[in-house]
Protein backbone atom coordinates (compact mmCIF):
# COMPACT_ATOMS: atom_id res chain seq x y z
CA UNK A 1 0.00 0.00 0.00
CA UNK A 2 2.50 2.12 0.68
CA UNK A 3 4.74 1.98 -2.59
CA UNK A 4 1.32 2.27 -4.24
CA UNK A 5 1.02 5.18 -2.13
CA UNK A 6 4.57 6.51 -3.16
CA UNK A 7 4.23 5.91 -6.78
CA UNK A 8 1.06 7.94 -7.10
CA UNK A 9 2.95 10.62 -5.66
CA UNK A 10 6.00 10.08 -8.01
CA UNK A 11 3.54 10.28 -11.18
CA UNK A 12 1.05 12.84 -10.18
CA UNK A 13 3.57 16.02 -9.09
CA UNK A 14 5.46 15.87 -12.06
CA UNK A 15 1.94 15.68 -14.17
CA UNK A 16 0.80 18.50 -12.29
CA UNK A 17 4.48 20.14 -12.69
CA UNK A 18 4.34 19.97 -16.56
CA UNK A 19 0.72 21.12 -16.86
CA UNK A 20 1.75 23.92 -14.64
CA UNK A 21 4.62 25.32 -16.78
CA UNK A 22 2.82 24.41 -20.43
CA UNK A 23 -0.08 26.41 -18.98
CA UNK A 24 2.01 29.52 -17.97
CA UNK A 25 4.12 29.30 -21.24
CA UNK A 26 0.74 29.26 -23.00
CA UNK A 27 -0.49 32.67 -21.14
CA UNK A 28 2.87 34.23 -22.05
CA UNK A 29 2.23 33.12 -25.76
CA UNK A 30 -1.28 34.66 -25.58
CA UNK A 31 0.09 37.48 -24.24
CA UNK A 32 2.91 38.29 -27.07
CA UNK A 33 0.19 37.07 -30.11
CA UNK A 34 -2.44 38.73 -29.18
CA UNK A 35 -4.69 35.16 -30.03
CA UNK A 36 -6.84 33.54 -27.31
CA UNK A 37 -6.86 29.94 -28.74
CA UNK A 38 -3.45 28.25 -30.10
CA UNK A 39 -4.01 25.39 -32.69
CA UNK A 40 -2.26 22.25 -30.72
CA UNK A 41 -0.12 19.46 -32.09
CA UNK A 42 0.47 16.76 -29.57
CA UNK A 43 2.79 13.98 -30.93
CA UNK A 44 2.76 11.13 -29.61
CA UNK A 45 0.05 12.26 -26.90
CA UNK A 46 -1.35 8.54 -26.00
CA UNK A 47 -4.95 8.57 -24.20
CA UNK A 48 -5.03 12.42 -23.96
CA UNK A 49 -4.33 13.77 -20.82
CA UNK A 50 -2.39 16.30 -21.45
CA UNK A 51 -4.89 17.28 -24.96
CA UNK A 52 -8.16 17.13 -23.08
CA UNK A 53 -6.24 19.59 -20.86
CA UNK A 54 -5.38 21.97 -23.11
CA UNK A 55 -8.39 21.61 -25.00
CA UNK A 56 -10.76 22.20 -21.65
CA UNK A 57 -8.71 25.48 -22.14
CA UNK A 58 -10.29 26.41 -24.78
CA UNK A 59 -7.56 25.49 -27.71
CA UNK A 60 -7.94 22.54 -30.42
CA UNK A 61 -5.60 19.91 -30.26
CA UNK A 62 -4.66 17.16 -32.76
CA UNK A 63 -3.14 14.36 -31.54
CA UNK A 64 -1.14 11.90 -33.29
CA UNK A 65 0.17 8.49 -32.12
CA UNK A 66 0.44 4.97 -33.32
CA UNK A 67 -1.99 3.31 -31.20
CA UNK A 68 -5.69 2.75 -32.12
CA UNK A 69 -6.36 1.80 -28.92
CA UNK A 70 -4.81 4.99 -27.44
CA UNK A 71 -6.33 7.26 -30.06
CA UNK A 72 -10.05 5.51 -28.93
CA UNK A 73 -9.05 6.17 -24.99
CA UNK A 74 -8.74 9.69 -26.50
CA UNK A 75 -12.13 9.73 -27.99
CA UNK A 76 -13.92 8.94 -25.08
CA UNK A 77 -11.96 11.12 -22.86
CA UNK A 78 -12.36 13.99 -24.98
CA UNK A 79 -16.30 13.21 -25.14
CA UNK A 80 -16.63 12.46 -21.74
CA UNK A 81 -15.07 16.13 -20.94
CA UNK A 82 -17.44 17.75 -23.14
CA UNK A 83 -14.60 19.19 -25.73
CA UNK A 84 -14.64 16.55 -28.34
CA UNK A 85 -14.86 19.25 -30.65
CA UNK A 86 -11.40 20.65 -30.11
CA UNK A 87 -9.62 17.17 -30.27
CA UNK A 88 -8.93 15.02 -33.39
CA UNK A 89 -6.56 12.11 -33.42
CA UNK A 90 -4.92 11.13 -35.89
CA UNK A 91 -3.10 7.42 -36.34
CA UNK A 92 0.77 8.28 -37.02
CA UNK A 93 3.88 8.05 -35.58
CA UNK A 94 6.59 10.87 -35.26
CA UNK A 95 8.16 9.84 -38.53
CA UNK A 96 4.69 10.38 -40.37
CA UNK A 97 4.57 14.20 -39.07
CA UNK A 98 5.69 15.62 -42.29
CA UNK A 99 2.83 14.09 -44.28
CA UNK A 100 0.59 14.38 -41.50
CA UNK A 101 0.57 18.28 -40.96
CA UNK A 102 1.09 21.18 -43.50
CA UNK A 103 3.88 23.43 -42.83
CA UNK A 104 3.69 26.35 -41.06
CA UNK A 105 0.16 25.61 -39.73
CA UNK A 106 0.38 24.86 -35.93
CA UNK A 107 0.90 27.65 -33.20
CA UNK A 108 2.35 24.74 -30.51
CA UNK A 109 3.76 21.28 -30.51
CA UNK A 110 3.84 18.79 -27.76
CA UNK A 111 6.19 16.33 -28.18
CA UNK A 112 6.61 14.58 -24.68
CA UNK A 113 8.97 11.47 -24.05
CA UNK A 114 8.76 10.66 -28.22
CA UNK A 115 12.46 11.46 -28.77
CA UNK A 116 13.79 8.64 -26.65
CA UNK A 117 11.62 6.25 -28.70
CA UNK A 118 12.19 7.21 -32.14
CA UNK A 119 14.77 6.12 -34.69
CA UNK A 120 15.58 9.61 -35.96
CA UNK A 121 15.42 12.00 -33.19
CA UNK A 122 16.85 15.08 -35.21
CA UNK A 123 14.81 14.33 -38.88
CA UNK A 124 11.75 13.63 -36.21
CA UNK A 125 12.10 17.29 -34.43
CA UNK A 126 12.88 18.64 -37.78
CA UNK A 127 9.47 18.28 -38.84
CA UNK A 128 7.87 19.33 -35.90
CA UNK A 129 9.80 22.84 -35.98
CA UNK A 130 9.04 23.06 -39.72
CA UNK A 131 5.09 22.51 -38.87
CA UNK A 132 5.01 25.43 -36.61
CA UNK A 133 3.95 28.96 -37.44
CA UNK A 134 7.17 31.94 -36.96
CA UNK A 135 5.70 32.82 -33.51
CA UNK A 136 5.25 29.22 -32.43
CA UNK A 137 6.20 27.38 -29.42
CA UNK A 138 7.84 23.50 -29.34
CA UNK A 139 7.41 21.78 -26.00
CA UNK A 140 9.97 19.19 -25.35
CA UNK A 141 10.01 16.49 -22.43
CA UNK A 142 12.99 13.97 -22.87
CA UNK A 143 14.18 11.69 -19.95
CA UNK A 144 17.35 12.59 -18.40
CA UNK A 145 20.70 11.01 -18.09
CA UNK A 146 21.57 12.12 -15.17
CA UNK A 147 18.95 11.36 -13.29
CA UNK A 148 19.01 7.68 -14.49
CA UNK A 149 22.88 7.12 -13.61
CA UNK A 150 22.43 8.76 -9.89
CA UNK A 151 19.07 6.68 -9.54
CA UNK A 152 20.64 3.09 -10.59
CA UNK A 153 23.99 4.12 -8.36
CA UNK A 154 22.54 5.21 -5.25
CA UNK A 155 20.28 1.82 -5.45
CA UNK A 156 23.63 -0.06 -5.63
CA UNK A 157 22.64 -1.48 -10.18
CA UNK A 158 26.41 -0.13 -10.53
CA UNK A 159 26.17 -1.93 -14.30
CA UNK A 160 23.13 0.05 -15.19
CA UNK A 161 24.39 3.40 -13.89
CA UNK A 162 27.13 2.80 -16.30
CA UNK A 163 25.48 1.93 -18.79
CA UNK A 164 22.92 5.07 -18.44
CA UNK A 165 25.82 7.27 -19.46
CA UNK A 166 25.68 6.22 -23.00
CA UNK A 167 22.04 5.47 -23.35
CA UNK A 168 20.95 7.27 -26.73
CA UNK A 169 17.28 7.30 -25.09
CA UNK A 170 18.04 9.76 -22.19
CA UNK A 171 19.11 13.39 -22.99
CA UNK A 172 21.77 15.92 -21.25
CA UNK A 173 20.69 19.55 -21.47
CA UNK A 174 23.67 20.20 -23.43
CA UNK A 175 22.70 17.64 -25.86
CA UNK A 176 18.78 19.13 -26.37
CA UNK A 177 20.55 22.43 -26.87
CA UNK A 178 22.79 20.98 -29.17
CA UNK A 179 19.61 19.62 -31.34
CA UNK A 180 17.58 22.62 -30.87
CA UNK A 181 20.14 24.54 -32.83
CA UNK A 182 20.49 21.88 -35.76
CA UNK A 183 16.84 22.05 -36.71
CA UNK A 184 16.75 26.12 -36.45
CA UNK A 185 14.75 26.60 -32.93
CA UNK A 186 15.50 28.87 -30.46
CA UNK A 187 15.46 28.13 -26.75
CA UNK A 188 13.09 30.29 -24.90
CA UNK A 189 12.99 27.90 -21.36
CA UNK A 190 14.26 25.02 -19.52
CA UNK A 191 12.95 23.38 -16.59
CA UNK A 192 13.71 20.28 -14.19
CA UNK A 193 10.54 18.44 -14.48
CA UNK A 194 10.48 15.81 -11.33
CA UNK A 195 13.70 16.49 -9.73
CA UNK A 196 12.82 15.40 -6.15
CA UNK A 197 9.19 13.14 -6.80
CA UNK A 198 11.03 10.49 -6.91
CA UNK A 199 13.67 10.11 -4.35
CA UNK A 200 11.33 11.70 -1.87
CA UNK A 201 10.80 9.47 1.15
CA UNK A 202 6.76 7.49 0.83
CA UNK A 203 6.26 9.00 4.29
CA UNK A 204 6.84 12.05 2.83
CA UNK A 205 4.12 12.21 0.04
CA UNK A 206 1.31 10.30 1.67
CA UNK A 207 -1.08 13.48 2.25
CA UNK A 208 -2.18 16.03 -0.49
CA UNK A 209 -0.75 18.46 1.45
CA UNK A 210 2.62 17.11 1.45
CA UNK A 211 2.61 16.71 -3.03
CA UNK A 212 0.99 20.33 -2.91
CA UNK A 213 4.11 21.07 -1.05
CA UNK A 214 6.15 19.16 -3.10
CA UNK A 215 5.17 20.32 -6.20
CA UNK A 216 6.01 24.01 -4.89
CA UNK A 217 9.34 22.92 -4.06
CA UNK A 218 9.45 21.33 -7.71
CA UNK A 219 8.48 24.70 -9.07
CA UNK A 220 10.94 26.64 -6.96
CA UNK A 221 13.77 24.84 -8.49
CA UNK A 222 12.97 23.89 -11.58
CA UNK A 223 14.67 26.87 -13.52
CA UNK A 224 18.03 26.10 -11.34
CA UNK A 225 20.55 24.62 -13.77
CA UNK A 226 22.04 22.23 -11.07
CA UNK A 227 18.61 20.56 -10.20
CA UNK A 228 17.32 20.65 -14.06
CA UNK A 229 20.44 18.75 -14.76
CA UNK A 230 19.80 16.15 -12.13
CA UNK A 231 15.92 16.16 -12.98
CA UNK A 232 13.96 12.81 -14.23
CA UNK A 233 13.14 14.47 -17.00
CA UNK A 234 13.85 17.83 -18.86
CA UNK A 235 11.03 20.29 -20.26
CA UNK A 236 12.72 22.87 -22.91
CA UNK A 237 10.90 24.99 -24.40
CA UNK A 238 11.52 26.44 -28.30
CA UNK A 239 10.36 28.53 -31.14
CA UNK A 240 11.43 29.37 -34.65
CA UNK A 241 14.34 31.32 -35.20
CA UNK A 242 13.63 34.60 -37.19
Amino acid sequence: MNQNRRATASRSVPRAQLAKVIDEQLLRWQEQTGRSAAAVLDVGGGTGGMATHLAELGHTVTVVDPSPDALASLERRASEARVGDRVTGRQGDAGDIATLVEDHSVDIVLCHRVLDVVDHPVDALAAMATSLRPDGLLSLLVPGRRAAVLGHAVNGQLDAASQSLSDPRRFDPEQVEALFAEVGLELVAQHGISALAELVPEAATESSTAREQLLALEDQISADPIFRALAAHLHITGRPRP
